[in-house]
């Protein structure tokens, strides 16, 4: 976007008010995403807003500004806005605007930064939404330093009011359970003629909104299997006790066993293995991003607790170690699931699955590499495109419950390439909204590089994620 093309066309008298990008969504209870970087209305012209970027689908704009062409009234250096949004019975949706470099009429009023990021969620559980990490720095009001707190309002002369970080968070179950948050950087109002404007204009720099709406998708009626398949006995290594770490509880309600139907023949694959016996669990073409912490409504502290992993409906998903298979069954978020504990206590969580293996039984013993089930978008994922919810829960951190769990992204990336990494190097894991750290070990990352492609389902949330890389 060039200099030239920010404000081109100016809002209308309607939006006098108060210029309301944020909460149109809301309203109509819709999931979705919107970051403008600058609008400027004035009594009796048309409307418009300029740097704008609406979700669905995931966007970004950026570039200099300036209004009119010489900036005489509005110049920013430079700008960046995403907006993204995933619908569906887990929804999620974030919004963000970045500007360096401010200027109101020629100096009067400038910024060095404004920083805006909108997140909601909604799910099962509950529903969240936040703008608290929006900020302006280096705000300087007719060459006066000025403080941009929440809500501040500060006169300049005695022809405008200067607000600062105008910030909205709210959720409700009314209904449709929903997040809804916005933020707004600055916003000038005129109180008398200036700079070319007539009394009653506004100026805004910033302006961002993220909801997120639950779709409403009736939860299927599931009965266990009348009995329950016998394992065969173990081969190889002996089975480790299941009595000893206790599962993680993860979110919703669940039942046990694999139904008949469910039951796929395995097909013949030929995994690669790192030196210390682990895979990368989905078999063939996949994609993933970093995720993890992103804001998610329906599980244990709102939160995303794995990774989710891309790849064509059905694809077989593989063990990721020797170990042994537990909770294998229907859950209301993860749908079809199950569980796998390697020799050394560390367990790893898959959801989402279409369909299992004939391996697929609690307590069964299986290898790094075998086919325990296939790709799909069951459970809360029904709207989603198909996926793995991979999460990696190590054996030191299972005191901690469903939430003892790490970032996926480093490990991912090291099994794609056949290295290991250890589960206790320092990867950081998020416990009551703050990263803590497992202990560290001897163990190091020898060599990764990222030859995954970006998911999509949170743009963006790169600064969310957690874990070194």
């Amino acid at each position: 976007m060039r200099a030239t093309a920010l404000l081109g066309v100016l809002l209308a008298v309607a939006l006098i008010s108060g210029i309301a990008v944020a909460g149109t969504r809301a309203d109509a209870k819709v999931s979705g995403a919107t970051a403008v970087v600058a609008q400027v209305s004035a009594p009796g012209l048309t409307s418009g807003s300029s740097g704008e970027v609406v979700a669905p689908p995931a966007a970004t704009a950026g570039g200099p500004y300036a209004y009119p062409d010489d900036g005489s009234i509005l110049r920013i250096g430079a700008a960046n806005v995403t907006a993204s949004a995933q619908p569906g019975v887990s929804s999620s949706a974030q919004s963000t605007v970045a500007a360096l470099s401010i200027s109101f009429f020629g100096g009067e009023i400038s910024a060095d930064a404004i920083s805006l990021r909108a997140t909601a969620a909604a799910g099962a559980r509950g529903a969240t939404a936040d703008a608290s990490t929006s900020s302006v720095t280096g705000l300087v009001v007719l060459g006066a330093p000025a403080t941009a707190t929440p809500g501040a309002q500060i006169p300049v002369a005695d022809w405008g009011t200067l607000q600062t970080l105008v910030l909205t968070s709210e959720t409700s179950d009314k209904d449709t359970r929903s997040g809804d948050s916005t933020a707004i950087g600055l916003r000038l109002r005129l109180l008398a003629d200036h700079g070319g404007l007539p009394a009653g204009s506004e100026i805004v720099v910033g302006s961002v909104d993220a909801t997120a709406v639950v779709d409403k998708v009736a939860t299927p009626t599931l009965t266990p299997p009348p009995t329950k398949p016998t394992p065969p006995p173990p081969t190889g290594k002996p089975t480790p006790p299941l009595s000893g770490k206790p599962a993680p509880q993860e979110p919703g309600s669940s039942i046990p066993g694999a139904p008949p139907e469910l039951i796929r023949a395995s097909p013949e694959v030929t995994a690669r293995l790192t030196q210390g016996g682990y895979v990368f669990p989905v078999f063939g073409p996949a994609s993933f991003g970093d995720t993890f912490g992103a804001p998610r409504g329906d599980v244990s502290g709102g939160w995303h607790h794995g990774e989710d992993i891309f790849a064509p409906l059905g694809s077989p998903l593989l063990a990721v170690s020797d170990g042994t298979l537990f909770s294998v069954g229907w859950n209301t978020i993860g749908g079809w699931r199950l569980w796998l504990r390697d020799d050394q206590g560390n367990e790893f969580y898959y959801a989402h699955l279409s369909a299992y293996s004939s391996l697929a039984i609690d307590g069964q013993r299986v290898h790094a590499g075998d086919v325990v089930g296939f790709l799909g978008k069951t459970g809360d994922a029904e709207r989603s495109v198909p996926h793995l919810h991979f999460e990696i829960h190590p054996v030191g951190l299972l005191s901690l419950g469903y939430d003892g769990a790490v970032a996926p992204y480093p490990f991912l990336l090291a099994w794609r390439r056949a290295d290991d990494v250890s589960f206790a190097t320092g990867r950081q894991f998020i416990r009551d909204g703050l990263p803590l750290s497992v202990p560290r070990a001897g163990a190091v990352l020898l060599e990764v590089s990222d030859i995954s492609a970006q998911s999509g389902l949170v743009p963006g949330a790169l600064e969310s994620a957690v874990g070194a890389k």
